[in-house]
């Protein structure tokens, strides 16, 4: 699986009852775990101070990422992705591909 820089700005439409959003809440929370149980999700931040989120995610390629781990986050409908492809730095001192 590649790697990528995935940031997420979740902005939730006004009028959406707070039910519905502690609802979906609750379902990304589990759905979180599940990915990171099947190493899609590697990382999570969130910045301080700010609605949004960076995370490391894997997937087979760009459209496998949308389709069969983005898309399937419960607040999807309400987020916006921005996918960065990210591959080893030569001088990445957690790189275990064997060359230096």
């Amino acid at each position: 699986m590649r790697e990528f820089l995935v940031e997420i700005t979740t902005t939730i439409p006004v009028g959406t009852p707070q039910e519905e959003v502690d609802r979906r809440r609750a379902a990304e929370a589990a759905r979180a775990r599940d990915l990171a149980a099947t190493g899609h999700l590697a990382r999570l931040w969130r910045p301080v101070g700010e609605l949004r989120s960076i995370g490391v995610w894997r997937g087979d390629d760009e459209e496998d990422l949308r389709a069969t781990v983005l898309d399937t986050l419960p607040l999807s409908p309400w987020m916006t992705f921005v996918i960065t492809p990210l591959e080893s730095h030569p001088n990445d001192p957690g790189r275990n591909d064997g060359s230096a």
